[in-house]
């Protein structure tokens, strides 16, 4: 099975710009996006083959996430927890018969930290919805995590620290969920290739010399480790200041 997670940074933007072209070529069983930054009848998407499913945010142009799937799932929600929604459109989680897929895009503390706590609230939220989850089969977690995890997946460590996405309480949320007992699959199969980054700034040739960030994952359960065939960055992949990342499993 071959799943692919995408920050899109507006859907509409992206696929003006070659999102469908990387998506028939791509040929996903599960292909997630994160910031499609649009609300429903806004976009019309011709996927032949694949079941849609979109968390709409309730602010216009804002946030957003969906999922594209060949297989139909057992059950989909929308939310965290007991909700039923969210008013950002962060979450979805899709139950398959060997697993749970979760696809999310996590707040951003912003650059002045403003959004700190709510994002500690997310992450506490998030910890405990995975975890309950797990319990009952296991875990494939994507998404757009907004945080780089150790010094390796950021191109500029040093005059980051404490700066959004790279603060000590982000990434020890992070640390949490691998304690846990769940695997970063890039770093199971690469854990000591530097230059590995999923974000880049829009920031003149940034991004040509490889100036960012890891901030986008495939998080799975331990149990599933056995199974992991290879997890990988598509860097060359224009269309969005993310880049899209792809997870190989033996699932059905």
């Amino acid at each position: 099975m071959k799943l692919v997670s995408w920050n899109v940074n507006g859907l509409r933007a992206c696929v003006r710009k070659g999102f469908l072209d990387y998506f028939n070529g791509v040929n996903a069983d599960i292909f997630c996006v994160q910031e499609t930054k649009l609300q429903e009848g806004q976009i019309n998407l011709d996927l032949d083959g694949y079941y849609q499913y979109w968390n709409y945010a309730e602010r216009k142009g804002y946030s957003g996430t969906a999922i594209f799937t060949k297989q139909q799932p057992l059950s989909v929600k929308y939310g965290l927890g007991d909700e039923d929604s969210q008013s950002e459109g962060r979450i979805i989680t899709m139950e398959f018969e060997d697993f749970f897929l979760i696809n999310i895009y996590t707040p951003n503390s912003q650059r002045d930290l403003a959004r700190l706590d709510v994002r500690l609230e997310w992450e506490d939220a998030l910890f405990e919805h995975v975890l309950a989850h797990d319990k009952v089969k296991p875990v494939v977690l994507c998404g757009d995590l907004n945080v780089a995890h150790n010094e390796i997946d950021i191109r500029n460590y040093k005059t980051n620290y404490g700066n959004s996405g790279f603060t000590d309480e982000e990434r020890e949320k992070m640390t949490r969920f691998l304690d846990a007992g769940f695997i970063d699959t890039l770093r199971h199969f690469y854990p000591d290739k530097d230059g590995i980054y999923t974000w880049w700034s829009y920031m003149k040739t940034v991004r040509e010399r490889n100036i960012g960030w890891r901030i986008d994952y495939f998080i799975v359960s331990k149990r599933l480790k056995e199974k992991l065939i290879d997890s990988q960055a598509h860097t060359s992949i224009l269309g969005s200041d993310h880049c899209p990342i792809v997870l190989e499993i033996e699932m059905q």
